[in-house]
């Protein structure tokens, strides 16, 4: 099969992206066929290897790819990606941050990096569908509760908060609904505090 056949076929999918078992059963081929024609593809840049076995075409919302990554787990972004893209903090993100039930990881992509973060599943929730693509963004203040929960990790990667431009429209409330989801009293207790020292160091800069 030539590449423009396979090509053409593949297109089916869409942009959401596909394994490479899915390509060898659409093609008609073995797995290992169906992996050499998927890298001779993505090395004329007409499909992206995003992580094993997971590939997608070549125009792809970036914020698509944590799903795509951890799938069969759900996830989505979260933390400094998803408050950059609420407007809340002005610095860009190295990398696209998100929230998973899946393993924790970090993947290198043509697109950028992803770190995968995880979260219990009692506290998966507060995002919506980005209307344009479908991909799953936290709300604002999902974003910024997912970054307290996870400041105590042994990584150390959120414990320094970002600087914060929070909206009269923030719902703080939120937050300490989240923070009761929390099953450790002493994760709890960290959580409240932390979110009333965040309010009120807010409060007092307006």
């Amino acid at each position: 099969m030539n590449q423009i056949e396979a090509l053409k076929r593949l297109k089916t999918f869409g942009a959401t992206g596909f394994e490479t078992r899915d390509a060898a059963a659409l093609l008609g081929v073995s797995a290992a066929n169906a992996n050499m024609i998927l890298r001779r593809l993505a090395r004329h840049g007409l499909i992206l290897h995003v992580s094993r076995g997971r590939w997608v075409g070549d125009a792809i919302d970036r914020f698509l790819l944590p799903e795509l990554i951890t799938a069969p787990s759900p996830a989505y972004v979260s933390m400094q990606s998803a408050l950059f893209h609420h407007g809340l903090i002005e610095q860009v993100p190295a990398v696209i941050f998100a929230a998973t039930l899946g393993r924790p990881r970090r993947v290198r992509t043509p697109l950028g990096v992803v770190s995968l973060h995880r979260v219990p599943a009692a506290l998966f929730e507060g995002f919506d569908l980005y209307e344009k693509t479908g991909a799953k963004i936290a709300r604002s203040e999902k974003a910024l509760f997912d970054l307290f929960y996870l400041a105590p990790g042994r990584s150390r990667l959120f414990a320094a908060l970002p600087e914060l431009e929070i909206p009269r429209t923030f719902r703080w409330a939120q937050l300490i609904r989240y923070a009761e989801l929390v099953r450790s009293p002493a994760r709890r207790s960290f959580l409240l505090t932390r979110i009333a020292e965040t309010r009120a160091h807010v409060r007092d800069r307006g």
